[in-house]
């Protein structure tokens, strides 16, 4: 699933927002996330993204980022079920794959009308839905209420994803078999942990315990990270903070994130992981062997 991308700057060919929207043939299926509150506008933005080589095309009307909310997109279109009823009707209309939409328990927590939003969506041509078990105001605070997905499951006749606070394999196949989800959204829960959906599918289908990573493992897949990083995108800025996520746990992380933010080019970040599996393993070898973790070799 793509990141959200605005019908506006799709239509305008912003060059950041055409950048979005390049794949990989073995990412397919691809489903490109798009938003806006202009049926028309909608309709040929998903004309778009379907011309990109889009295989699904997802609505997003659940993000609850003010600065979406305040023009009428993203979860504000709750608040506006004719509107958002009418967006669907348009982009199902202008397309020839599936069209999917992205809500919330419902704007403020006194709603909580995602079960009737999603019977009125589903008529207008929606082939599926997520629904995130918060409401809009709440943000990512609180815990997410998984019993709306099973209220939404329960109103409709196509698929129903569930999301929210799905942080593991563990947490993603307790939700699949404990709700009416045909399917779960895993999103923070990528942070660092790159096995997360193929564990998450063989624990839910076979009973597959998810198996440890050593500090070696985790480090090899940083490095593909990071050499992915480096041929598809032009700065390496975002490694920053990516990279922190897969030294959780190990020796002298916290001391280690201070140097992956003085990072800045392939070559540092590819340098300074070397140093950290060279200590990661010296201090495993040393705990085997009964003796303490040696000091930190830059900070020694």
């Amino acid at each position: 699933v793509s990141e959200m991308i605005s019908d506006n700057a799709l239509l305008f060919d912003n060059d950041r927002t055409l950048e979005m929207l390049r794949m990989e043939p073995a990412e397919r299926p691809v489903a490109m996330q798009i938003f806006g509150s202009n049926p028309e506008l909608m309709a040929q933005a998903a004309q778009k993204v379907e011309a990109a080589g889009a295989d699904i095309i997802d609505i997003n009307m659940g993000c609850p980022a003010p600065k979406i909310v305040k023009n009428g997109e993203g979860s504000a279109l709750m608040r506006t079920p004719d509107l958002a009823e009418k967006i669907v009707e348009a982009s199902v209309g202008a397309a020839h794959v599936p069209v999917t939409v992205k809500i919330r328990k419902g704007f403020y927590a006194e709603d909580r009308n995602a079960a009737t939003f999603a019977q009125m969506l589903e008529d207008a041509g929606a082939a599926a839905f997520a629904v995130h078990g918060r409401c809009a105001t709440q943000l990512y605070t609180g815990q997410a209420d998984w019993s709306v997905v099973d209220e939404v499951a329960d109103a409709v006749e196509i698929p129903v994803i569930g999301s929210g606070d799905v942080f593991s394999a563990e947490d993603a196949a307790e939700h699949l078999h404990g709700s009416g989800a045909s399917a779960v959204f895993i999103a923070r829960g990528i942070y660092g942990n790159p096995w997360v959906f193929g564990d998450a599918r063989a624990l839910a289908l076979d009973g597959t315990p998810v198996p440890a990573r050593s500090s070696v493992e985790r480090l090899d897949a940083l490095r593909e990270h990071l050499t992915l990083t480096h041929e598809l995108l032009p700065l390496m800025s975002r490694a920053r903070t990516y990279a922190s996520w897969y030294l959780k746990g190990m020796p002298h992380a916290a001391a280690w994130r201070a140097h992956v933010v003085r990072c800045s080019t392939y070559e540092e970040f590819m340098v300074l992981v070397d140093e950290i599996e060279h200590d990661a393993v010296a201090c495993e070898a040393a705990l085997a062997a009964g003796k303490s973790v040696p000091a930190h070799p830059l900070e020694a």
